[in-house]
């Protein structure tokens, strides 16, 4: 193991933030590795990680990237003073392990969601990150996009009313057996990969944090879901009496939605959690409905430019690893509440950031490339 360096020097604001990508799947292929030229104002691709020697010779040459190196060079490779900062696109049991041997390096990371399969790992991943004063934040590329701060902005505004209830739905058809998403000891089933973005906006449009949460699981009688549930709903119980209720399921047609009602309106945003396509606004105030829709924009770029930001100007990003604990204990409970068939109550939890309108970044859509070796993630 290469040996912790303690806190890497302070960059200077005219350097670039020098990343790693740590895991080739098709996120990193489709979305991260293209976002790079949208963020080159402050940031710079310099090392792949993955295990595959043909992905990581054909990305290297695609990308003109230095460094390519299979997982057992990890820590080489981040201990040589060449990284600055990692972009984790692994899979969900593997977050927490590769965030840790990052933090201990001094190395800055951008880990994608979930931040970890427990809420004790994501407090490690958080005291290590302010232990060794590096920037931990979790990938939610929501929180820079327009539709979903516009979202958040009307609902603030009062023109729907005193928001009341949530509801929403993700879901895909994952149809090959083998696909890790099935597989329960690496942070398989719907919650995870799907739930989580519904547990996330509401938690937004809310501005606060539930108190109790009763979940429910179900599958139809097929092979694919031997270790982990088809679907997952759940109902969220919020301060100030109000619900919000989603489901998730890799067993059913393409959807991607969630609706706020208020006492005087209501906001449905349609399609709303893609990166591949454009968002819409479906508003109804006094029986009129407004529809309003947003260009598919590049959310993985918008990140990298705010996370590096984040470095070179020594400040916390939102969303932070905090940010990302926060998901996962309720995520945590809804999966106990529903193997115990009874609701949970949730112990006090204060965030004292959210995402804001402020925070928006507009960039142009990257062109998909060419995938190497790599299944869509409903393969």
């Amino acid at each position: 193991m290469a040996r912790a360096r303690g806190n890497r020097r302070a960059r200077p604001a005219e350097e670039r933030v020098r990343y790693a990508v740590v895991g080739l799947g098709h996120i990193a292929q489709v979305a991260v590795l293209p976002a790079f030229r949208h963020a080159e104002r402050n940031s710079e691709l310099v090392g792949l990680v993955s295990g595959s020697p043909r992905k990581r010779s054909a990305l290297q040459r695609k990308y003109e990237v230095p460094h390519a190196v299979d997982y057992d060079q990890y820590e080489d490779l981040l201990g040589s003073g060449d990284v600055d900062a990692v972009y984790i696109a692994l899979p969900n049991d593997l977050h927490y392990e590769y965030t840790m041997r990052a933090l201990d390096l001094g190395v800055h990371v951008l880990c994608e969601k979930p931040l970890a399969l427990s809420v004790g790992e994501c407090q490690d991943m958080i005291d290590a990150a302010r232990e060794r004063d590096v920037k931990l934040m979790t990938a939610y590329r929501l929180h820079y996009d327009e539709a979903t701060l516009d979202a958040i902005k009307l609902v603030k505004s009062g023109r729907i009313g005193e928001p009341r209830f949530f509801s929403g739905q993700l879901t895909m058809p994952v149809t090959d057996e083998e696909n890790i998403r099935l597989q329960q000891e690496r942070g398989g089933g719907p919650i995870w990969d799907l739930g989580i973005y519904c547990i996330n906006a509401a938690r937004a449009v809310f501005r606060d944090e539930p108190i109790a949460v009763q979940g429910m699981d179900a599958a139809a009688r097929d092979q694919r879901f031997r270790e982990v549930p088809e679907m997952t709903f759940g109902l969220l119980r919020f301060p100030g009496e109000r619900l919000a209720m989603f489901g998730c399921s890799f067993g059913s047609a393409d959807t991607s939605v969630y609706q706020i009602v208020g006492t005087e309106g209501a906001l449905r945003v349609d399609p709303a959690f893609e990166y591949a396509e454009g968002l819409v606004h479906h508003l109804t105030l006094d029986g009129r409905s407004l529809r309003r829709r947003y260009p598919k924009r590049d959310q993985f770029g918008a990140e990298l430019l705010d996370f590096s930001d984040c470095i070179v100007e020594d400040r916390q990003p939102e969303p932070s690893g905090v940010e990302g604990l926060a998901d996962v204990r309720v995520i945590r409970a809804l999966i106990q509440a529903a193997e115990e068939g009874r609701a949970i109550t949730l112990p006090p939890f204060r965030r004292f950031r959210r995402p804001e309108p402020e925070q928006e970044i507009r960039l142009p859509p990257v062109r998909k490339p060419r995938e190497i070796d790599v299944r869509s993630p409903s393969g």
